[in-house]
């Protein structure tokens, strides 16, 4: 089996982005192929888990029942649901899907002090998420991009310990906050203050060549050279990369390092690896484990390069 054709041997919600990047299939097949998120395979299992209450676990951020931080944060609550149908590129227009957003948006509250969900709370790193949500989802997420924009910092990027003093950006939230305002733009055309501060903090990865340190060159964090997914609220340099492929811009010469590591990470079989799963209690696995051959990395991994020529 070709790893095309192993791609296309899976789920409805990586099946359709392959006929999508990969294939170029024609609109009409990957459109049929889209649907089948919301009712079969993944999508129709996360969307099945929302409780009466019209969250999932009773919770926007962690589940109500509590949890324990020995075993890591879980993935399980109405956050990180929506993100899962969002990667999975669910239509958003599907009745099913809109049933869903409604029940969050008129039931879910943030644990911080109680906000509605797409209204925000005050970490930039859940803002950012929560600015993906709302714009993919149809919701208004102005005032959540004012904040954002309002609080980016002088390096041009984001950190969640900003309100407890710290004036350097973190990958981690610099990421999700440029995945946010990138889809606002798609979604609502942005602003031309969201603008500049999505393209201020582009500038703050590339000045950094995805991974390294402005100060001294060196490797932020080794774990960041290991592909994940989900990637949950962590940075990695494929996750860079995809941002900047999900952006449409030519590749920065810049981005030359992060896009030697992809290709470095082919497998003889034309696969690539999951590297790092972060750890918490999941509703159920996508992948296979640590080491084994990653259907979602792969097909990151081959449209990340098919976009940059390589």
């Amino acid at each position: 089996m070709g790893v095309i054709d192993w791609l296309l041997d899976s789920d409805p919600a990586i099946r359709w982005q392959v006929l999508r990047d990969l294939v170029d299939a024609p609109e009409e097949m990957v459109a049929v192929e889209r649907t089948r998120v919301a009712n079969e395979g993944w999508g129709a299992r996360i969307l099945a888990l929302q409780g009466e209450d019209g969250q999932w676990e009773g919770g926007a951020l962690f589940p109500a029942q509590g949890w324990d931080r020995k075993t890591g944060q879980p993935w399980t609550a109405t956050a990180y649901c929506l993100v899962h149908l969002y990667d999975f590129g669910v239509d958003p227009h599907a009745e099913v899907v809109r049933r869903a957003v409604e029940q969050v948006r008129q039931h879910c509250r943030w644990e911080h002090a109680g906000q509605p969900f797409f209204s925000g709370e005050v970490e930039p790193c859940i803002n950012g998420m929560t600015v993906v949500l709302g714009a993919y989802y149809g919701q208004n997420v102005d005032t959540i991009v004012a904040r954002l924009v309002d609080e980016q910092l002088e390096d041009g990027g984001w950190n969640c310990e900003a309100e407890n003093g710290s004036v350097r950006s973190s990958f981690h939230t610099t990421i999700r906050v440029l995945e946010g305002l990138l889809e606002y733009e798609r979604a609502a055309g942005g602003s031309a203050d969201s603008s500049a501060a999505r393209r201020r903090a582009q500038e703050y990865l590339l000045e950094r060549r995805l991974m390294r340190r402005k100060s001294t060159g060196e490797i932020v964090d080794p774990a960041w050279l290991q592909f994940s997914f989900p990637t949950r609220w962590y940075y990695d340099v494929l996750r860079g990369l995809e941002y900047f492929r999900a952006v449409g811009v030519p590749p920065d010469p810049r981005m030359d390092e992060a896009l030697s590591l992809v290709r470095s990470k082919r497998q003889p079989d034309g696969t690539w690896l999951l590297e790092n799963t972060h750890p918490g209690v999941v509703h159920f696995a996508l992948e296979d484990g640590d080491g084994r051959p990653s259907r979602w990395n792969t097909l990151r991994a081959m449209r990340v390069l098919r976009w940059a020529g390589q």
